[in-house]
């Protein structure tokens, strides 16, 4: 594996939806969790969707994308994105988040998470909601989520399972 210098976190630009197509197909189809089958992933993604999806999707949200720098090239890689869905009155709600496999558990999600929260506080949002999977559960109740229900999301004829959750930002001002 090629070094790396430092992560940064930046808002979304076009130019990265081509490698935020690629991420999240190769990030679903590396989940190895009991509770998501071959067949789910499959419907999850099916291929890579198209850039321009991405790209109009994130564009119409508030969305920053977690890069890495080669330290060959020195140029920036797309390693994750997290994304905020804006238009609702003064909640957002946590649409997408997904790190690359080689970089998960390093801290990441959790950092673009931060960038998130901190840019809702400064909207004034009261709250924010996600419909988590379960390999992002942990994460959003390690900051401060609290499941209200369970979630599924039909795509394909499967049943994607998840977790409804919010967090109350009036709380943590």
């Amino acid at each position: 594996m090629t070094a790396f210098e430092q992560f940064e976190i930046q808002p979304y630009q076009s130019c990265y939806a081509r490698e935020v197509s690629e991420l999240v197909h190769l990030c679903v189809h590396n989940i190895t969790h009991a509770r998501y089958s071959q067949a789910q992933l499959t419907a999850w993604s099916a291929a890579p969707r198209s850039a321009k999806h991405w790209d109009l999707r994130l564009n119409r949200s508030k969305a920053w994308v977690v890069l890495v720098k080669d330290a060959a090239t020195a140029s920036p890689i797309c390693c994750g994105f997290i994304n905020v869905e804006t238009h609702f009155a003064h909640q957002g709600y946590v649409d997408s988040l997904y790190i690359h496999p080689d970089y998960q558990a390093k801290g990441l999600g959790e950092r673009a998470y931060l960038v998130l929260e901190a840019w809702a506080k400064a909207q004034g949002y009261a709250r924010l909601s996600v419909d988590a999977s379960y390999l992002s559960k942990g994460l959003f109740t390690r900051m401060g989520f609290i499941q209200i229900q369970r979630s599924y999301q039909q795509k394909l004829g499967q049943v994607i399972p998840g977790f409804y959750m919010e967090k109350n930002m009036e709380q943590n001002v």
